[in-house]
């Protein structure tokens, strides 16, 4: 901020680099000083120190006090020394103080002169900025597919998302772990996934890398997968995670029902909705009703490319209900006395060892419905 000075660089202005090196305190005009005085008069503890409350001041031990010139004002006594003051270091004490003032308004004025020389050229370096800042962007894309082996996706006027053994940007670059890529298909026919699995088995991720790489590949980048054909995508929705707004006086369930209000009254059927646990936060049958009411709302009105993340498994009764719908799920499996997340998306339900689905409490939602009127 050129309120706080620093602005300019260092030998642009000889007079402000005076300046500045006044206020930083000058430190070789004081030990240009410190020598002199010490080797003329022949006191060999003579000190010339600073501090905020008494200024600049020369300190000389009580054991030398005979040596002292004449023309040493006293400035302040300690136990062990005297400290002084001499007109020469009293004037350069009022250049240092007066110096950051002097320096600030020296750079304002300086920063003025250079906007009133560069005016005229404006429109030219305005455009120069703009096309350094996109080669600069280009330029990274470049690198980032050059280096973590991106793809180039294809773009498609047919509606849909087809991506092959498809990665998290971000993810597979922290891990210590081999990242485990997967696939994924989104059409008018299959539109929508509902996604089971346990915490930590990479539901969140499979969501987001989705997401990610359509974004890439709309912005006209590389995308971290073996192959990926992107259809047209006029906005990506997302309800992911759990928050609070307190301060304006909405609870973590609130923010997340204001959110999927907003993603139920905006999405299209070019949109792709991430919905991660939608009904956390009230109880298991009212959240299990929240959930099945707005999965059928994305499917059957709005008809979005739709990757729905949940742990009622009662909802994977929905793609025998409706066209569209395709359950997938990630596995994990117990390794002596650990659990071994699989992170491998798979078709169908998830099942327990002995062939049965794994489901909760029993009951029919299939006439769920739900009124998400939230401004």
């Amino acid at each position: 901020m050129i309120r706080d000075g620093g602005v300019i660089a260092p030998g642009y202005n000889a007079e402000l680099d005076e300046w500045r090196d006044l206020s930083e305190g000058a430190s070789r005009y004081l030990e240009e000083l410190e020598t002199r005085e010490r080797e003329q008069h022949g006191i060999d503890t003579l000190k010339v120190g600073y501090n905020q409350v008494h200024g600049f001041y020369i300190q000389i031990s009580r054991a030398q006090n005979d040596r002292v010139p004449a023309h040493y004002i006293r400035r302040q006594t300690l136990k062990n020394a005297e400290r002084y003051i001499i007109p020469e270091l009293k004037e350069h004490e009022d250049k240092v103080l007066s110096s950051r003032s002097n320096a600030l308004a020296l750079e304002k004025r300086l920063w003025d002169e250079l906007f009133d020389q560069l005016l005229p050229h404006l429109a030219r370096l305005q455009q120069a900025s703009e096309a350094l800042s996109a080669l600069d962007v280009l330029c990274n894309l470049a690198e980032r597919a050059d280096s973590l082996n991106y793809h180039r996706p294809t773009l498609t006027e047919q509606p849909g998302i087809d991506i092959e053994a498809g990665r998290h940007p971000v993810v597979e670059q922290v891990m210590t772990d081999p990242f485990i890529p997967n696939p994924i298909i989104l059409n008018p026919e299959r539109r929508m996934l509902i996604i089971t699995g346990p915490n930590m088995g990479g539901k969140s991720t499979y969501m987001r890398q989705t997401a990610l790489i359509t974004l890439l590949s709309h912005i006209g980048a590389y995308v971290p997968a073996e192959h990926a054909t992107i259809g047209p995508v006029d906005r990506i929705f997302t309800r992911i995670g759990a928050s609070d707004d307190l301060a304006s006086g909405r609870s973590t369930f609130m923010v997340e029902m204001t959110e999927t209000a907003n993603i139920l009254h905006n999405a299209t059927a070019n949109s792709l909705v991430l919905m991660d646990e939608i009904g956390r936060g009230t109880s298991t049958y009212d959240g299990l009703s929240l959930a099945w009411a707005s999965a059928e709302w994305l499917a059957e009105k709005i008809h979005a490319m739709t990757l729905f993340a949940t742990h009622y498994f009662e909802l994977t009764e929905l793609p025998g209900q409706m066209e569209g719908l395709v359950n997938v799920h990630l596995d994990a499996m117990e390794h002596g006395d650990e659990i071994a997340f699989m992170h491998a998306v798979q078709e169908g339900d998830q099942v327990r060892e002995d062939g049965g689905l794994i489901t909760g409490p029993s009951a029919n939602f299939q006439n769920a419905t739900i009124s998400l009127q939230i401004e």
